[in-house]
């Protein structure tokens, strides 16, 4: 490979050669290629990984049409996002899940009743978020896919229990994680020199903060905590700040909210359209309809950094709650 390649392709390299299985490598070797600059001197390079990532998709699809039964670790996104809950075992992963999303994992007080993750869809303003609970993490047995599925998280909900040495525990779950070269995302500079691989977005949630009495636990718990960590203190049992984990959640996985204004009517405030942050008009037209993309003209605005309907271009930068009217 060239030795002149920027650092984002670099990693991504390095990603896709220590991936392990078939969907790993074609999601690594696409992210690969795409970061790789476009100049003659990469016009080989890329045919090249672009015939393997086509053997590769044809590999797949003929484990598709097989009758070998999928892992039931694979587990396809839904809505604005995948949200993995992790953690020791009796930290109330699956509890959360039931408290916030229409799914119903088995809850139990005896550690590791969570053999197999459980999917759930979770709503913050409209949007559906999916919420996975996994099997604890365990350095005595851990399935290999468990950790594909973490890596490829948009986002990490590390669960410990505020009465049960919350420290050690989310000291033993980052070492896990470090030992298959996972790490929270905020940790990124300071573990710039390690053989990290995956840095994932990582939100601690310290759980069975039941109520008032506990808030001074909470207090100790950060003092003794070293290094600035995203904590927020829960109660799945009494619901104690799940609006605010739901706030957080949206906020951690970088998505906006814009809602679409046909011309002399009203906007539907319940059917917004999810866009990442930094989506312009031509992004938001694309997402309504390719024919909308194709003859959009302008558009008129609502929302922030406009005046109430202003016109703006295809390359306008939409804000979330924003309001769109396209014009063709």
């Amino acid at each position: 490979m060239p030795t002149n390649l920027p650092p984002e392709a670099a990693n991504a390299e390095e990603r896709y050669r220590a991936a392990q299985t078939i969907p790993e490598k074609v999601r690594t070797l696409e992210e690969f290629i795409s970061l790789i600059p476009k100049h003659k001197g990469t016009d080989k390079l890329r045919a090249d990984l672009r015939k393997r990532l086509s053997k590769l998709k044809e590999s797949s699809q003929q484990k598709k049409g097989s009758s070998r039964q999928e892992t039931p670790f694979h587990i396809d996104r839904e809505g604005a996002g995948q949200v993995v809950i992790i953690g020791p075992p009796n930290t109330g992963k699956s509890a959360l899940v039931t408290a916030l999303t229409n799914a119903s994992p088995e809850i139990s007080a005896a550690p590791f009743s969570t053999w197999e993750p459980t999917p759930g869809m979770m709503e913050v303003g409209h949007v559906p978020v999916q919420l996975v609970d996994t099997p604890p993490l365990n350095r005595e047995y851990m399935d290999p896919e468990l950790m594909n599925l973490i890596r490829h998280a948009d986002l990490l909900l590390l669960m410990v229990d505020l009465q049960t040495d919350p420290m050690q525990q989310i000291e033993d779950s980052v070492a896990i994680l470090q030992e298959h070269r996972i790490a929270p995302g905020h940790l990124r500079e300071q573990l710039a020199n390690e053989r990290i691989l995956y840095f994932v977005p990582l939100l601690v949630l310290v759980n069975k903060f039941d109520d008032e009495s506990l808030d001074e636990d909470f207090a100790i718990c950060c003092q003794l905590l070293e290094g600035e960590w995203p904590l927020l203190p829960i109660s799945a049992e009494t619901g104690r700040n799940l609006d605010q984990l739901r706030q957080r959640i949206f906020e951690q996985l970088n998505v906006i909210r814009v809602y679409s204004k046909p011309p002399g009517k009203e906007p539907d405030p319940t059917a917004p359209f999810v866009l990442e942050k930094g989506s312009t008009v031509a992004d938001f037209a694309g997402q309504v309809h390719k024919d909308f993309l194709e003859n959009l003209k302008s558009a008129r605005v609502w929302g922030r950094d406009v005046f109430d309907g202003q016109l703006v271009g295809r390359d306008h930068v939409l804000h979330d709650g924003d309001v769109v009217e396209l014009r063709i």
